[in-house]
């Protein structure tokens, strides 16, 4: 039976998880969540995540919600049949990808996230101003974070070990959002970040899933994650 994942397909939180499906070719249902109706805070929604956030994943009796948590469940029960993308087999390289999602939910997404929904959501869903210093504050944090990742990538091709993991694919959602503006530069400028997102971009699973995030102005909507999921 394959297991359903509740949530917009543009969210870059469910997008996390669909990546991992993906890459592990599994099936799934994706069972849309309308957030223009505040679906996420209605009673059903409530009763699978008590904090109205998406997504949320059921697989049988089994109900798990915050994207990373998911999408280790998912690289974990589809071990078989795809990647080995959170390297269970080896304490020391489990422990890598540990540490680098670690950095990726506490660092680099603390600098890119306020950038997008600066630029991106806040003119488009509020028909407001991006406030410049918000923007400013964001890149100024991603620009260490990047800087971190240069030097790393420039002895690793990927950042766990040299093999692509789940700490590499929780940050193409985001990234994919950044690349058709002007910050995109912040990864174009370090040769060593701009191969590894090249490198994850072309996987076909990214491939798929980010095919969805860009394709219409509700792509621009706040449902990219947690963070900014409170509306």
């Amino acid at each position: 039976m394959a297991v359903k994942v509740s949530g917009p397909a543009i969210s870059a939180a469910t997008a996390r998880v669909l990546l991992c499906l993906g890459e592990m070719g599994a099936e799934y249902e994706l069972v849309p969540v309308d957030f223009f109706t505040r679906e996420q805070k209605s009673p059903h929604h409530l009763a699978r995540n008590a904090f109205g956030l998406v997504p949320v994943l059921e697989d049988g009796d089994l109900l798990l919600f915050e994207s990373r948590a998911i999408a280790r469940y998912v690289l974990r029960k589809y071990k078989s049949s795809g990647p080995d993308l959170v390297r269970e087999g080896s304490l020391e390289e489990s422990a890598m990808v540990d540490l680098w999602l670690e950095v990726e939910a506490q660092q680099y997404e603390k600098g890119i996230l306020p950038i997008f929904f600066q630029i991106m959501v806040v003119p488009v869903l509020y028909g407001g101003v991006p406030e410049e210093k918000l923007v400013a504050d964001g890149v100024e944090k991603l620009v260490k974070v990047l800087d971190v990742y240069e030097a790393r990538l420039s002895q690793s091709k990927h950042l766990a070990v040299d093999f692509v993991s789940l700490a590499d694919l929780s940050h193409v959602p985001f990234a994919h959002y950044i690349m058709p503006t002007p910050y995109a530069s912040l990864f174009q400028s370090r040769p060593h970040a701009k191969a590894w997102w090249d490198s994850l971009a072309s996987r076909p699973a990214c491939k798929k899933v980010t095919a969805a995030l860009l394709t219409s102005e509700l792509s621009l909507l706040p449902l990219m994650d947690d963070a900014c999921l409170h509306f």
